[in-house]
Parts: structure tokens; sequence; C-alpha cells
């Protein structure tokens, strides 16, 4: 037979040093991972939390969508928000994502609230804007100052 016959040897002795030492990098990133992400996001949470418990009529917030409104009434699980004079929305009150000082609202509003809409001018038979024909006789001044 070409083969040997294998025997067993006897096991080395265990290294507990080294495979403690192995593990001290995970138990290090698993630290740093709890005070860099866990730890702030559960922190972020309960404050939410208790500001959505908190929420009351005449509150100024800001929805996760992005609508500043006023408080008007507040149930259990909703919220009715007035956004402008006469509309009113209702949300969950777990969209609201901020509450903002009172009278922010006032000082957003704008001055004049009946803006002007622009009307066009009379057509000269060019359908540019000033603004873009003015770019064009400057690259016609520049092209004849080249030459």
């Amino acid at each position: 037979m070409m083969i040997s016959d294998a025997f067993a040897q006897a096991a080395a002795p265990a290294q507990n040093d080294a495979s403690l030492l192995s593990l001290l990098p995970m138990i290090g990133i698993l630290v740093l991972f709890y005070f860099l992400l866990i730890r702030p996001q559960s922190k972020r949470a309960k404050e939410h939390k208790q500001m959505v418990g908190a929420l009351q009529r005449g509150d100024e917030v800001i929805t996760n969508g992005g609508i500043l409104g006023q408080i008007i009434n507040v149930s259990e699980n909703y919220a009715i928000i007035e956004i402008a004079s006469g509309l009113e929305v209702t949300v969950l009150k777990s969209s609201v994502q901020t509450l903002l000082p009172k009278g922010t609202l006032k000082s957003i509003e704008p001055k004049n609230k009946s803006q002007k809409t622009k009307t066009p001018k009379a057509s000269t038979g060019d359908n540019k804007d000033e603004s873009e024909s003015g770019e064009i006789s400057e690259n016609k001044d520049a092209e004849t100052n080249k030459k």
C-alpha cells in the first residue's frame, strides 16, 4: 500500500489569551456602534415621543411633509392643523416633526399677501425673455470684438 496510515496526534493546548485578544476588536466595534449610532438614535426617538405626547391646541408645528401650521385640535392619535385661514388638515400626531416657538408662523407670513402674477408682455415677434435676449446681444458683441 502506497498510502500510510494516519495516526491521531495529541491536541495542542488551547491558547485562551489569543482567543480573547482576537475578540477585542469585535467588542470595540460594538461599543463604538453603541455610542455613535444606537444611543443617539434612541435618545432622539425618546425626545420625539415626549414632544408628540405634549402637543396641545395652539402649538405651531412642522410635519414630516414640510407643512407648517397651527394645531387646532388634538386627539389620541390625530391632530388637526390649520395651514391657512379656513384650511385644516388632519394628520397623525407621529407625523409632526418639529415644534416651533410661538409666533414663528406670523414672522414667516409674506408681507404682501396679494402677490401680483406676472403678465406676459406684448409679443414683438421674439419669444425670448429680456434676459435671454440680453445674453444673446452680449454674445454677439463679444464675437464681433474677436473678429
